[in-house]
């Protein structure tokens, strides 16, 4: 009697002693697979600097994408300008105080974003007011701005009929013919969003400084380091701030006196 008491208080004994082994072993494990305040915060700080790391590539990313697709917006305005002038016998739109040049290349692009750079979309960029409502793309959100050629014009025309030229009432447009440097002549480029013009004038004189366009309605940054522009090639391109706009010529103009007289400095 007394041996089968002490077995049964010795099986008791060995069966506590596994359950607290057990207990002890499974706090263990536990133990092993939780994190300390520690090892948290290093794995916070090793996120916070990849982030740190990434976020400047990946806003590199985005900058990049919004100028090829800045790019390819006026490449499908060189598509509507060369569709127009194959049908209108190689002449550009005449200068209109109604009907300007969105207007008359609607037909060949028929989608109103692509005058927009999206970079520019979050300004809302301004364009001018037109008094027939049927004319939705003269007053659309634009980005973008056509040469004027009024430097042509001004050596073409007398001392009267340059006024009607600029005022939108004369009834020819600019040859094609008469552009002779089409790859380095600049036809499109980007605005600043506050402005509501449509043609890059150098004959303007519209700053308080005397002068034109180019130095006070182009947006010569609005990548950050440059903007992006089209020429008469049909190639579209990106150029720094006044540096590859200046001397030699002016890209802008089309006359060979005015590609010179017209050169703007350097804004160092």
């Amino acid at each position: 009697m007394d041996g089968e008491i002490f077995d049964i208080l010795w099986l008791s004994k060995q069966k506590i002693m596994n359950h607290a082994t057990c207990e002890l072993n499974s706090g263990t494990r536990r133990r092993a697979l939780a994190f300390t305040l520690i090892e948290l915060l290093v794995v916070i700080a090793i996120i916070a600097l990849l982030a740190a790391m990434l976020l400047p590539a990946l806003s590199m990313a985005k900058l990049a994408g919004q100028r090829i697709y800045c790019k390819n917006n006026l490449k499908q305005l060189a598509i509507s300008f060369t569709s127009y002038n194959a049908d209108y016998k190689g002449v550009f739109p005449p200068r209109n105080g109604t009907n300007r040049w969105p207007q008359y290349f609607y037909p060949y692009y028929k989608n109103l974003s692509i005058l927009i750079c999206p970079t520019d979309a979050p300004y809302q960029p301004k364009s001018g007011s037109d008094p027939n409502s049927n004319n939705i793309a003269d007053f659309a959100p634009r980005t973008y701005m056509i040469n004027g050629f009024n430097d042509y014009f001004y050596q073409e025309l007398d001392s009267n009929s340059f006024p009607l030229f600029m005022n939108g009432v004369w009834s020819e447009g600019m040859p094609e013919n008469k552009i002779f440097y089409p790859s380095d002549t600049i036809i499109f480029g980007e605005k600043l969003p506050t402005s509501s013009q449509y043609y890059m004038d150098l004959l303007e004189l519209s700053g308080a400084t005397g002068a034109g366009n180019d130095w006070t309605e182009l947006n010569q940054v609005t990548h950050m380091d440059g903007s992006d522009y089209l020429f008469f090639d049909g190639g579209a391109r990106s150029l720094r701030p006044y540096l590859d706009l200046g001397p030699p010529v002016n890209l802008w103009a089309i006359t060979t006196m005015g590609r010179t007289n017209f050169a703007t400095q350097t804004n160092s």
